[in-house]
């Protein structure tokens, strides 16, 4: 099951041999197996992940942050061990619900039903992480938030695998990739005003995300699946065995799961103490990065747009994907190593400008990369989504857990953390994640 880690988010906003190049490789033209959606699909798509990621994505940027600082002061690995441990949960559950999701036999259809019961769920979440009086809550508060809006997140992505055609998924991929960069910026902006007030700081947005899924669930249709039938009985022992399958069997989809497993473990050991990270570099209290972190998010809208946009739509144009995917990863390489050596807020601001380009462009390309790539999509679609959602759970469980070592290397007497160390690793994965893509065959 994709989390935020499926659309990752820039740095000021939030908190997962190398292979030669192949020959090149003609994409084949598209089939006619899958009509174009319409501009309300789309449209109502990208309200939907908006609104998902403002709910889901705000707590990770600042709002865990700061309950962390309130709840347990100095002891900043603890917001690594949260997040850890909701990613944990997520890798173990993530293949069972995208296999259920794919035999749900309803009269709203497949998707909507598991929408609406991770709306109900990731809305409790937010009550327990607010109102929690210790990080063991807390930490529990954040794995119900990521199975209940992890869940909405997962179903909307695989709507799209389920009706989007070759020649659309590029522009929505881009589409969607802007929504949810720009959504953590939207979400700070509010979150920034209410740090004082626990309540305020988690329901706002996700009162955002609630009424935008809503719009999805009840103004996009969605057929009848009372009367799909299935060949194989669903039980314990074949269900477990779908956690895995043979690489050599679909090896462009692992190639593209390899590199996405790279990037995202990057991602996360850059992502995970953000708010930390700038509130040491800045010297500010914790409680009081949020409007610095917004503003910065502000500044790489604009790069974000340029990535998710220009990759995604270029992509569709050229017929290209591994190209844009390296290109982005390059991007938030480069942005890395300069915010990790940066001794001024310039250079910050410089750094933090390339990265949120790169992941713009590695998320719109590679998100459209994985749909041309996706095995058996008519009819184990939500298998592969959830056996995908492993390359970014992994990481995401580990890179926190595991971020701290990096963090600790030559620690100063005051305590300050090595978040050079750790954003120049950071990197390496990154640009790895784009080098392995370079493998994929069937897609140029």
């Amino acid at each position: 099951m994709p989390t935020p880690d499926a659309a990752p988010v820039d740095p000021e906003i939030a908190p997962s041999p190398l292979p030669s190049p192949p020959a090149s490789v003609v994409i084949a033209e598209p089939g006619d197996d899958l009509p174009k959606v319409s501009s309300r699909y789309i449209w109502f798509m990208v309200l939907a992940q908006f609104g998902v990621f403002v709910a889901f994505i705000t707590p990770i940027a600042i709002s865990l942050a700061v309950r962390v600082g309130q709840l347990a002061p100095g002891h900043e690995e603890y917001l690594g061990y949260i997040t850890g441990a909701g990613a944990l949960v997520v890798m173990l559950t993530s293949p069972l619900f995208g296999t259920l999701s794919d035999r749900t036999r309803t009269r709203l259809g497949r998707r909507r039903p598991w929408m609406i019961g991770g709306m109900v769920l990731g809305v409790i979440s937010l009550l327990v992480m607010a109102q929690a009086p210790n990080v063991l809550l807390l930490g529990a508060g954040w794995i119900l938030a990521q199975l209940g809006w992890g869940q909405v997140l997962s179903n909307l992505q695989i709507s799209t695998a389920d009706r989007l055609p070759e020649t659309q998924r590029g522009k929505v991929a881009g589409l969607t990739g802007f929504s949810t960069q720009i959504a953590p910026v939207f979400g700070v902006i509010i979150a920034s005003s209410f740090t004082r007030d626990n309540l305020l700081l988690f329901l706002i947005p996700g009162a955002v995300g609630v009424v935008l899924v809503t719009l999805f669930v009840t103004l996009v249709h969605e057929a009848d699946s009372r009367d799909r039938d299935f060949a194989v009985r669903l039980s314990v022992a074949p269900h477990y065995k779908k956690y895995v399958y043979n690489p050599l069997q679909f090896p462009d989809f692992s190639w593209n799961w390899l590199g996405r497993f790279l990037f995202y473990f990057g991602l996360t050991l850059n992502t995970t103490f953000t708010a930390f990270f700038f509130a040491a570099r800045l010297g500010v209290d914790i409680a009081d990065v949020g409007g610095i972190i917004a503003a910065l998010g502000g500044v790489g809208v604009l790069a974000t747009t340029a990535g998710a946009l220009g990759g995604g739509f270029l992509s569709d144009r050229f017929r290209r994907r591994r190209v844009f995917v390296l290109i982005g990863a390059v991007f938030f390489g480069a942005g890395a190593i300069t915010m990790a050596l940066a001794p001024s807020l310039p250079l910050i601001i410089t750094g933090s400008l390339l990265v949120s380009l790169g992941i713009g462009t590695f998320a719109a390309v590679d998100q459209a990369l994985l749909l041309d790539v996706l095995p058996e999509k008519e009819t184990d679609a939500g298998r592969f989504m959830g056996i995908t959602g492993f390359a970014t759970s992994i990481p995401q469980a580990f890179a926190p857990l595991i971020a701290p070592v990096f963090l600790a290397v030559g620690v100063l007497a005051d305590g300050a953390k090595n978040y050079t160390l750790l954003y120049i690793v950071a990197a390496a994965c990154t640009l790895a994640g784009g080098l392995v893509v370079l493998k994929i065959r069937s897609v140029r």
